[in-house]
């Protein structure tokens, strides 16, 4: 790894961001059992990060694409798939 890599990634910030949203989640649920919990996260941030792209390249799907280092077509797809067209 890279020490630009290092410094921009933040030693794992986005990670360290999903389990204190998942220890909150789990909290509210006050005993119930959970459900889906994988569907709910991957879509969640899947759509966030989606619509980040978007916003950072001026909504260029090229751009994104590109960033997100996808096919333009899977990105539309996606983009679709979570309303954001």
């Amino acid at each position: 790894m890279t020490r630009k890599t290092s410094r921009l990634n933040g030693g794992n910030d986005i990670g360290r961001s999903v389990e204190r949203s998942l220890d909150e989640y789990f909290r509210k649920l006050e005993g119930e059992p959970a459900r889906n919990v994988y569907s709910m996260v991957i879509g969640h941030v899947e759509r966030a990060l989606l619509a980040s792209m978007m916003a950072r390249a001026e909504q260029n799907q090229t751009l994104a694409a590109d960033m997100l280092g996808m096919n333009r077509n899977t990105l539309r797809a996606k983009l679709a798939k979570h309303k954001l067209l």
